[in-house]
């Protein structure tokens, strides 16, 4: 399948690998932002004895930023309730997280699957009785790795 456009970055959903066995409810899926989809292949450099004029450089380890979600708060939501057990019972147990970019069809276009992810900062944006916002609350996830999904190979949402 050809495309001759870019896909826009504001169609997508989260999937909560897991979650809805352990915290019964509406699934988590809607989010108002995603960030920290990225990867960072470090270098390292070797010097050889004799050789003054560069340094031999190698890839090094990969390193993964946390994964940061950002919504409208949800009372209950099967996250924030991963989340009180990680903070109040200190109970870390780890989770696949996909993001999946859809099409104006809501069919996937890509995906990315977050190994091992728990969460490990929320936080909300301060209260403003002069502002009539709604209350924002952003969770960060730590994980393994992550790895891109083609659209063949996601299960039906």
């Amino acid at each position: 399948m050809a495309f001759l456009y870019p896909p826009t970055g504001f169609h997508f959903l989260v999937r909560f690998e897991g979650l809805l066995l352990k915290y019964p409810g509406l699934p988590d899926i809607g989010f108002q932002e995603v960030g920290g989809l990225s990867v960072e292949i470090g270098v390292e450099e070797y010097a050889e004895g004799g050789e003054n004029r560069y340094k031999h450089r190698m890839p090094g380890p990969v390193s993964y930023p946390n994964l940061t979600m950002k919504r409208g708060m949800l009372i209950g939501s099967q996250a924030s309730k991963w989340f009180k057990d990680a903070v109040e019972g200190f109970q870390f147990e780890a989770n696949d997280i996909t993001v999946i970019l859809l099409n104006e069809q809501h069919l996937p276009l890509q995906a990315w699957n977050f190994i091992n992810a728990w969460p490990v900062k929320w936080s909300m944006e301060g209260l403003n009785a002069m502002e009539n916002s709604l209350m924002i609350e952003s969770i960060e996830f730590a994980y393994q790795y992550f790895r891109r999904i083609s659209p063949d190979d996601l299960i039906p949402v």
